[in-house]
């Protein structure tokens, strides 16, 4: 179905390729999962099979890339779109319509299909991803799960026997993810579309993998074999494979089904409870910002309501729920993007929305989905001295900030050039140089691996010890177990629970981390807790 043949990829002004003498078959049929760091070129690899590099990337592809037997070096990606269907990172920023169903037909009227098979192909992509109740609503309307499977649904149905997903469920909370996943796999077992998919999050998606193709980042070190295999070597890996390794369990399950008819083995070498290997609760400081009673509309959808919350300095507290909760819009009047319509928000006994914005940026900061949005220069150091610029700040406050968080940064490097932990770190220092008390952050770990999530958990602790108070809005939950001290859910616009971390993702089947759910009824959170404790040195009896 897709092979590469000695590939390699040199992007324009660059010195080494992007990768490099790459040899790999993938089958008909097959879920390949491709595994590796950020930046080691996932999404390059995914790109070549559609044609996207070298057609639009721009550089060098020597060697071959073959789809069914069509090069892509000689197709460019509309000639492959009937072989082919690509759906990015952002599929939100591919589509061309408003209504669902005239989304699924527009793929069908480029390739000038006639007006009965396009008929007949939306009827049958609704019914396989199950759309049918969603046919006429506006796709703006939709949950963020929901829009992924039109986007996956308007590339299928000019029926392309090969499906590209580049991290389809990295801004979808769990409930979404489950429903995104599971069309992938009717599409896998019941109509034989091969799919290739790269995605951070592999707790959600290992155990429905045919095979994966690692992607290490080194010099002709891509390789495939079957999950067991490839996540043996891999140094990127999910809480379940971790957790193995740590009770040296072989071989190594990938299923939480698989994972849990081990654990009594596991749970008879633990103590009853966790009582290291995570830091302690911190001792809550001084209120840092007050919600009261807050209400917020977007016409006349109820996006918050009766919201009351205080947020305390020295802690991290995660707020969760399902895409469209109202996360991102608590988050907006924290800082002072939307004025509350009923209630108040004060942050420091002052409100947000009434201040100049080098006053507010000294009070609360907020990192974006996309921290890549709030940098605009052509190097770290110029965005350094912008920020100090615009914050009123002394010459090197910035720099001083982003060599806490991620030293080492070179000065020259372009921004476009950084990995997302590197832009993420920059943006975070951009925001902490005028030492704000209250700092927030909307899904900060979107396009961040295993390895880059554990720098930021490090972060997130420091700036509590510091005396900050954190806002994560996220659907990570194994961010949460590592990193927050306090979950808020929203559901609807309303708080429905608020509480220590321990307390409610042990008591939420949809908002348990893998290890949780593994170990469960026992309150074990993450690999960490029960390293700690499997080392730990015993006492005497």
């Amino acid at each position: 179905m897709i092979l590469f043949e000695n590939m390699s990829v040199t992007y324009p002004d660059q010195d080494h390729p992007a990768l490099d003498g790459v040899e790999l078959k993938i089958g008909e049929g097959e879920l390949a999962l491709v595994i590796g760091p950020t930046g080691a070129g996932k999404t390059t690899l995914l790109r070549s099979v559609n044609g996207l590099v070298p057609h639009f990337s721009g550089g060098r592809l020597t060697g071959r890339v073959l789809v069914e037997g069509r090069s892509t070096s000689d197709h460019r990606p509309r000639d492959l779109a009937d072989v082919v269907g690509f759906v990015g990172q952002d599929p939100d920023a591919t589509f061309v319509a408003d209504i669902v169903e005239d989304e699924l037909a527009y793929s069908m009227e480029n390739l000038g299909l006639s007006a009965p098979t396009m008929r007949r192909r939306v009827e049958d992509v609704l019914d396989i991803l199950n759309l049918h109740a969603l046919r006429q609503r506006a796709i703006m309307s939709l949950s963020g799960g929901q829009r992924q499977r039109v986007a996956i649904g308007a590339v299928l149905t000019a029926a392309p026997r090969l499906l590209v997903l580049d991290e389809p469920t990295s801004s979808l909370d769990p409930i979404s993810a489950e429903e995104v996943l599971a069309a992938l796999s009717r599409l896998v077992h019941d109509q034989g579309v091969t799919i290739v998919v790269a995605e951070h999050r592999l707790e959600r998606i290992v155990h429905a993998a045919d095979v994966i193709v690692h992607v290490p980042g080194a010099p002709g070190g891509v390789r495939s074999g079957t999950p067991a295999e490839m996540l043996a070597i891999s140094s990127v890996a999910p809480p379940i494979v971790r957790l193995a390794r740590v009770a040296r369990w072989d071989p190594i399950p990938l299923s939480v089904r698989d994972a849990r008819r081990l654990a009594p083995g596991l749970l008879r070498r633990l103590p009853a409870s966790p009582n290291s290997g995570r830091r302690p609760s911190p001792t809550k400081g001084p209120v840092v910002a007050s919600v009261r009673r807050l209400a917020a509309r977007y016409g006349r959808l109820l996006a918050l309501d009766d919201i009351t919350l205080d947020l305390a300095a020295g802690e991290v507290t995660a707020v969760m729920g399902r895409n469209g909760a109202g996360k991102s819009t608590l988050l907006r009047h924290l800082v002072g993007l939307r004025s509350p319509q009923q209630g108040t928000v004060t942050v420091a006994q002052r409100k947000p929305s009434a201040l100049r914005p080098a006053e507010a940026a000294r009070l609360v900061g907020l990192v974006p989905q996309d921290p890549a949005s709030m940098l605009s220069a052509d190097s770290v150091a110029v965005e350094c001295t912008d920020a100090d610029h615009d914050a009123s700040l002394a010459p090197g406050s910035t720099r001083a900030a982003l060599e806490r968080l991620m030293p080492g940064l070179r000065d020259d490097m372009h921004p476009r050039d950084l990995s997302e932990g590197q832009r993420l770190a920059l943006a975070l220092a951009i925001v902490l140089a005028p030492a704000p008390p209250l700092i927030l952050l909307d899904e900060p770990t979107r396009g961040l691996d295993y390895i880059a999530k554990a720098r930021l958990t490090t972060m997130l602790r420091n700036l509590a010890h510091d005396g900050h108070s954190v806002v994560l809005a996220t659907h990570d939950v194994e961010l949460v177990a590592d990193a927050a001290d306090r979950v808020v859910v929203l559901a609807d616009g309303e708080i429905i629970t608020d509480g220590p971390t321990r307390e409610v993702v042990c008591h939420s089947p949809g908002l348990a981390s893998q290890v949780a759910r593994i170990l469960a009824p026992a309150p074990w959170l993450t690999v960490a807790e029960v390293e700690s404790a499997l080392t730990a040195p015993r006492s005497e009896p």
